[in-house]
């Protein structure tokens, strides 16, 4: 189980160094992904099966969401379609594809040579993470939270376009007040 950690580790952090050396947001978005998907694959091999399916869900579901809502938020047009086309290109998605059959190769290692069983011992279950998150850690996970709300707020204000003159001119014959 060794090899499969380090193997998953060194994906981690190849993907990790990718998502920081990429210039186009899309291309560190699926870098980040795998990232994450080595993460949760960690956590698989130490024994706690729940808090690798809790990274999946929550972390590379929910970024992706979040990423999505602000490519929407920003609204950049036609010009933007465009870009990102070109950069969903399938030499785009060869790295990302490459690490995540890594990680997938190594999962199926694992359970064709554990018979299904955990890696590492006993095992983690929902109530020994709430009671660990929720006893305490709480002020932590509710400083994240914040955090987590305080940067949606963020990413609204910076995302919002600004009226244009005409457009200012008809929102205030319709009776609607457009303050910046």
């Amino acid at each position: 189980m060794n090899t499969v950690f380090y193997i998953s580790a060194a994906v981690a952090i190849l993907s990790t160094a990718m998502v920081i050396s990429r210039l186009n947001a899309i291309h560190a978005l699926l870098y980040m992904i795998v990232s994450l998907l080595a993460v949760a694959m960690i956590f698989f091999v130490m024994g706690a099966p729940f808090i690798a399916a809790l990274e999946v869900i929550v972390y590379a579901g929910a970024i992706m969401v979040l990423f999505v809502f602000a490519m929407m938020m920003l609204n950049l047009g036609q010009e933007a379609v465009e870009r990102e086309r070109n950069w969903l290109s399938p030499a785009s998605w060869a790295g990302p594809v490459t690490l995540v059959a890594v990680l997938f190769a190594e999962f199926i290692w694992i359970v064709s040579r554990t018979g299904g069983s955990l890696p590492g011992g006993g095992g983690l279950g929902p109530k020994q993470v709430g009671i660990a998150l929720l006893g305490q850690y709480l002020v932590g996970v509710e400083l994240a939270s914040m955090l987590l709300l305080a940067g949606l707020v963020g990413a609204y204000h910076i995302g919002r376009r600004m009226p244009r003159t005409g457009e200012e001119n008809e929102a205030s014959r319709a009776g609607i007040s457009i303050k910046q």
